[in-house]
């Protein structure tokens, strides 16, 4: 209520069920003064957040099957779902690129390292998202491919030349821009190379103003990330600037959107006193209410037109069965009983996780004997699966398995050889983490932990049969 009672352009939403998500967002919409923006992430599908949609593979996953027409149909179907819930805007598809492997705050949800590759594929998402009538959103500008660490977690600078910048990180923009991207997330990383000021990139002018806007010549939507993640990052006299202040500087940088800017109140002030004392210009609040205004006009009401088709929905699993990849030899047959032990390396991150019990419910569907277990029992004679969960999640925070779980793993695999058995380890999870593993053993790789993937990988283990 007070959101929309003091004018916000949008909002974003983060889980829930099918039904309720597309009644919440109509009434929003209703109650609302003028056409909202109404966004969620959903780099892995509709379902990745909102149950009733239909999962999908991370974007590495689907770049990894070298068919940008599969992108393209994951956009579309990912579009396509959305808009039937009420949500006109997707923040995606992510531009990074996976330049560096001690990464952690870009992980599976990049397309692919090399530009030339990813430029295609960047373009195809955007033009299949955006034919669906859903706004895309490229982020996170200028581009977190070579941080070390998460701005989720703290203050990041990027030490790169301008020129590497342009040549590696900026491409895959340009691809964007090149598609028609009706919106571009600014990141809160600083990159001294483009600007000595030390400011996050979503509160610097020169990153807005001069890098997009002038010299990409950028003219739509352009966001800033989290106000309440940048609050975190170092002020010029060493502390920490509050939420209300970042979205005044975003403002003033050039941004047309900043999300979560924290109490509202605090961030409204902030701007009327910026435009008052003339720090932020007038007409420049004008032209991005006006753009704002423009494209969520633009954006296609929810409808039962170009509904997903069951055929749509019965592609997204097959797409995931077709990212599974073997490695270390090929899987043993399951047994009459399969016991499934989990090790959980994100128990303790944040956020909420996907249930770790798909993989078992779905053998179980299947007809299987399939039982959760602690370790190998005499009550099964084949392969022991350890189902392995370590995924890229924000605010994560690293990109290493802890000892611990490396430990748990080992001792997994010496019982079960001891008891003469063999082991498949189903790697729910980022490729970077499972290739810790001291000791190799047969390993089906799902590249995450999110449902569509552990079903996916219950059909493999029992084609294995």
């Amino acid at each position: 209520e007070e959101a929309i009672a003091l004018g916000v352009g949008g909002v974003l939403l983060d889980g829930g069920e099918q039904g309720a998500v597309r009644t919440l967002a109509k009434e929003l919409q209703r109650r609302a003064p003028h056409p909202l923006l109404v966004g969620a992430l959903l780099d892995r599908g509709a379902g990745q957040r909102i149950a009733g949609g239909t999962p999908l593979p991370p974007p590495a996953a689907i770049a990894a099957l070298g068919d940008v027409a599969s992108c393209r149909r994951a956009a579309r179907l990912t579009a396509r779902e959305a808009r039937t819930m009420g949500i006109n805007w997707i923040l995606g598809p992510v531009c990074d690129l996976a330049l560096r492997d001690q990464n952690p705050a870009v992980g599976t949800g990049a397309f692919g390292r090399d530009p030339r590759q990813v430029e295609p594929i960047i373009n195809g998402w955007i033009s299949a998202c955006q034919g669906e009538g859903v706004l895309a959103g490229a982020r996170h500008f200028p581009g977190l491919g070579r941080a070390d660490a998460d701005p989720l977690l703290g203050p990041v600078v990027v030490h790169a030349s301008s020129q590497a910048l342009k040549e590696l990180d900026l491409p895959p923009f340009r691809a964007a821009i090149s598609a028609g991207v009706a919106s571009i997330v600014v990141g809160h990383a600083a990159y001294p190379a483009l600007d000595d000021s030390g400011l996050p990139a979503a509160s610097s002018r020169v990153v807005v103003l001069w890098l997009l806007r002038l010299l990409l010549r950028y003219e739509l939507l352009g966001g800033a990330a989290p106000a309440t993640v940048a609050a975190a990052q170092p002020g010029a006299a060493g502390a920490p600037f509050s939420p209300s202040t970042v979205t005044m500087q975003a403002g003033r940088a050039g941004c047309e959107l900043v999300l979560d800017p924290g109490p509202l109140g605090e961030a409204l002030d902030a701007l009327v006193a910026a435009v008052e004392e003339g720090s932020l210009d007038r007409a420049q609040v004008q032209r991005s209410l006006r753009r704002r205004l423009k494209w969520a006009q633009w954006a296609a009401p929810p409808n039962e037109w170009r509904r997903p088709s069951g055929a749509d929905t019965a592609w997204g699993g097959l797409v995931s069965d077709r990212t599974l990849r073997i490695t270390h030899g090929p899987l043993p047959p399951l047994g009459m009983v399969t016991e499934v032990v989990v090790v959980d390396d994100d128990a303790a991150g944040p956020g909420v996780l996907p249930s770790r019990q798909r993989l078992v419910e779905a053998l179980r569907l299947a007809g299987h004997d399939a039982r959760v277990a602690e370790g190998p029992t005499p009550a099964s004679g084949g392969p022991l699966v350890v189902a392995l969960f370590a995924d890229a999640h924000p605010a994560k925070g690293r990109c290493t398995l802890r000892p611990e779980t490396v430990a748990r793993v080992e001792a997994l695999r010496e019982a079960t050889t001891a008891a003469r058995r063999p082991v498949i380890v189903v790697a729910l999870g980022d490729p970077r983490f499972m290739a810790q593993l001291p000791v190799p053993s047969p390993t089906l790789e799902c590249w995450s932990g999110d449902r569509g993937m552990q079903e996916a990988a219950a059909r493999a283990l029992l084609r294995a049969r």
